[in-house]
């Protein structure tokens, strides 16, 4: 079950950054993300106060969330997007974090089919993300889902020095 995160959620939603944090300290995988830095608990309440945070549940236990919302980032300007819509079509998925315990449940391609579905209801046909280039694991998954990379570009990403941000679009809409 997909739903839009309560606040009885976040502490939960930040045992997951944790949970990451440990297995990339581990050298288990990697994605990119440093402790301390990002995310924290401040980016799962931020994103709870713009009401843009959503978790996937599987008996009751939350096992990861998302921020869905129209935000593009700064350094989205530098990409020549394939489909150019109004920014009012764009949806964006940000922090994608599943829980390592999860294993291979496939809750990662649940959460991205939801978002689809949420951007079509929202009257979005431009579904836009990003990740760290040292996210393998996220790129496969998103490529085989139809997210076609762009472009990668060097930034400082949430206070993360040094990341190679890839930047991916899929077009759900009719006509570009």
């Amino acid at each position: 079950m997909i739903r839009k995160a309560v606040k009885s959620d976040l502490d939960a939603v930040v045992n997951i950054y944790d949970e990451i944090h440990q297995a990339e300290e581990a050298g288990i995988i990697s994605v990119g993300w440093i402790r301390g830095i990002y995310p924290v608990k401040e980016t799962a309440e931020e994103a709870l106060k713009r009401d843009d945070l959503f978790v996937i549940e599987k008996d009751g236990i939350v096992l990861g969330s998302g921020i869905i919302n129209k935000v593009q980032m700064d350094i989205y300007n530098n990409v020549k997007w394939e489909h150019e819509v109004e920014d009012d079509k764009v949806c964006v998925l940000h922090t994608l974090a599943i829980s390592p315990r999860s294993g291979k449940m496939g809750l990662g391609k649940q959460f991205l089919r939801f978002y689809e579905d949420y951007a079509l209801h929202n009257g979005c046909s431009e579904l836009r993300i990003d990740t760290n280039e040292l996210n393998i694991i996220a790129r496969k998954m998103y490529s085989k889902l139809g997210y076609k990379e762009l472009s990668i570009l060097p930034t400082i990403y949430n206070g993360l020095p040094h990341v190679n941000l890839v930047l991916m679009e899929k077009y759900i809409g009719g006509h570009a």
